[in-house]
C-alpha cells in the first residue's frame, strides 16, 4: 500500500516540476503585458475542443481529443494576436473576457446537448490528476523542453513585445506565436489538470514572482520554487482530508499568492519607515 502511495505521489511531482518551469515563465510574459484572461481563453477552449470530440464519437483523453482540442486553440491563439482594438476606449483585456465567456458558453451549451455532457463539463474545469501517468509525463517533458528552446532562441524577440513593443516588428505574428506557446502547454495539461489548475498553474506562481523581482531568471526561479511548494502542500492536504486533487492544489496556490501579498507589503512598510528614519 504504502508503495503505490509512494507512486502515485512520484509522478504527480514529477508531473508538476516539469510543468511549473514553462507556465511560470509564459506566465511572466501575460502578466506584464496584462493579457491576464487569454489564457482561460484557450484553456476553455481547449476543453470546448475535446467536448467537440466527443460529439464526434471521440473519446475524451485519446489522441484524437488532444487532436481537436488543438485546432480549437489555434484559432483562439489566431483571433487572440488579430482581434486588438486600436481605440483606447475598448481595452485590449475587454476582448480577452468576452472571447473568454463566448468560449465557456459554448462549452456549456454543447455539454448540455452530450450524454452526460454535465459530467464532461466538471470534467474539463476539475481535471483528472488520477490520469497521470510516466509516460504522460515523458511526453509532456520532450514537449516543454521543446518549447522552452524555442523560447530561449527567440526570446530577445517575446522580452521586447514585454518590455519594447513599439521596437518589434510584425507584432501580430510574434503574438500568435506567444499565444501558440500558451496554447500547447493549454492543450496538454487541461484533461489533465483542468480549467482552473491550468490557469492557476500560468498565473500564481508568475505572480508571486512578478511582486518581488523585475528580472526574468530570477521570477522564474522564485515562482517555480514557491509554485512547487505550494503544489505540494495541496497534494498532501488533498490525500490527507481526502480532498478533490485539482481544487486543492489550486487553493494552496491561491493561499501562497496571498500570503506573497502580504509579505510583499511588509517589505514595502519597512522600507518606508527605514527611509523616513533615514531622513
Amino acid at each position: 500500500m504504502t508503495s503505490e502511495i509512494v507512486s502515485f505521489f512520484s509522478v504527480q511531482i514529477a508531473l508538476i516540476a516539469v510543468v511549473l518551469i514553462l507556465h511560470t515563465y509564459i506566465g511572466l510574459h501575460i502578466i506584464r503585458r496584462t493579457l491576464i484572461f487569454s489564457d482561460l481563453v484557450l484553456d476553455q477552449l481547449a476543453a470546448f475542443g475535446a467536448m467537440a470530440g466527443i460529439a464526434l464519437g471521440i473519446e475524451y483523453g485519446t489522441f484524437g481529443s488532444y487532436l481537436s482540442s488543438m485546432f480549437a486553440v489555434l484559432f483562439g491563439a489566431l483571433l487572440l494576436a488579430l482581434l486588438k482594438p486600436k481605440s483606447r476606449a475598448i481595452p485590449r483585456e475587454a476582448v480577452i473576457g468576452i472571447m473568454y465567456a463566448m468560449a465557456l458558453a459554448a462549452s456549456l451549451l454543447l455539454g448540455d446537448k452530450l450524454s452526460g455532457g454535465g459530467t464532461y463539463v466538471t470534467k474539463t474545469l476539475a481535471g483528472s490528476m488520477l490520469w497521470v501517468t510516466w509516460p504522460l509525463v515523458s511526453i509532456t517533458a520532450v514537449v516543454y523542453i521543446l518549447l522552452l528552446v524555442f523560447h530561449f532562441i527567440f526570446h530577445r524577440k517575446f522580452i521586447d513585445l514585454a518590455e519594447k513593443p513599439d521596437t518589434v516588428k510584425n507584432v501580430k505574428f510574434w503574438d500568435f506565436l506567444l499565444f501558440v506557446t500558451q496554447g500547447i502547454i493549454t492543450v496538454l495539461i487541461v484533461p489533465i489538470a483542468g480549467v482552473l489548475l491550468a490557469y492557476a498553474f500560468l498565473m500564481i506562481p508568475a505572480a508571486i514572482a512578478a511582486m518581488f523581482t523585475k528580472r526574468w531568471a530570477g521570477a522564474v526561479l522564485l515562482g517555480w520554487s514557491i509554485g512547487f511548494v505550494a503544489c505540494l502542500v495541496g497534494l498532501y492536504s488533498s490525500y490527507y482530508f481526502n480532498l478533490p486533487y485539482g481544487p486543492s492544489l489550486v487553493l494552496s496556490l491561491g493561499i501562497f499568492f496571498i500570503a506573497g501579498i502580504i509579505v510583499r507589503c511588509l517589505l514595502s512598510n519597512n522600507r518606508l519607515v527605514s527611509m523616513e528614519g533615514a531622513q
